[in-house]
């Protein structure tokens, strides 16, 4: 089985030109088959906020109306994206930028309204991803960029959370690759005291990892993500590495970079 590395990225590599460039240019220095996903950052809402329309948020979350819609679907697949694709092929790297909706990659379906109407929100669900159809792109020598939009199949776009579309990519093509996902954050990656950026845990296995949640070590906003980590290991993926993006060009090195979760 041929590697495969798909990267996350958010924010703090989007919203600033330099940490891009740079990530961008340890993407590029990465061997074998990768992809990339990326969100919108702060770029999404300041163009809204210049356009007249208020960014609506619901527990961090992107309230999707139709004129958000719109929004996103400009900043996300077409600024960002492209911005992206035009500075790797200026590296090296023969990438192409893509939506859920291109080649029909990556469906979704409308989130249901509950408590709360998210609006054009689409949440994946099992047989979301086309890997046939991907395994074609990267076989021909193609690195794909996915921005945070997917289409439910009957000509709606959907504004979808990049990190689900990078562990559903990770799963999916995990029966054709042997799959690492990777998730470029702010920090350098789990830490065992989060503010001391020294105390760096590198690897922790399922045992350790209920180890570390009963000694409260990891707890909130990182349980979601490593929850959703070890679950997308369990279903074939070689491992996920949690870490900052600057130090991405580190992968190489035999203690590699980050947190590195595995079976």
């Amino acid at each position: 089985m041929r590697a495969l590395h798909i990267i996350k990225i958010g924010g703090n590599v989007i919203d600033n030109s330099e940490n891009l460039h740079r990530f961008l240019k340890d993407f590029t220095a990465l061997k074998g088959c990768k992809i990339l996903v990326h969100g919108g950052g702060k770029v999404a809402t300041q163009i809204s906020e210049s356009m007249g329309i208020e960014a609506q948020m619901v527990d961090g979350r992107r309230i999707t109306d139709i004129d958000t819609l719109r929004i996103v679907t400009m900043v996300y697949a077409g600024l960002i994206n492209k911005n992206i694709v035009a500075q790797l092929q200026r590296y090296g790297t023969n990438a192409i930028g893509l939506t859920g909706a291109d080649g029909d990659f990556i469906r979704a379906k409308k989130r249901p309204v509950k408590t709360i109407d998210y609006g054009f929100v689409g949440d994946l669900f099992e047989g979301s991803i086309n890997p046939d159809n991907l395994s074609k792109l990267l076989d021909s020598g193609f690195t794909p960029v996915f921005c945070a939009l997917t289409h439910d199949g009957e000509g709606q776009m959907l504004n979808t959370n990049a990190d689900t579309i990078a562990s559903a990519l990770a799963v999916a093509l995990s029966g054709t690759y042997e799959t690492t996902l990777i998730y470029c954050f702010e920090k350098k990656g789990v830490l065992m005291d989060i503010n001391d950026e020294d105390s760096l845990i590198r690897e922790i296995d399922p045992a350790r990892y209920d180890k570390l949640k009963i000694e409260k070590v990891i707890h909130s906003g990182m349980l979601p993500k490593l929850d959703n980590a070890f679950t997308a290991i369990s279903c074939g993926v070689k491992a996920v590495i949690i870490g900052h993006s600057d130090d991405l060009g580190q992968m190489e090195n035999k203690k590699g970079f980050g947190t590195r979760l595995s079976k």
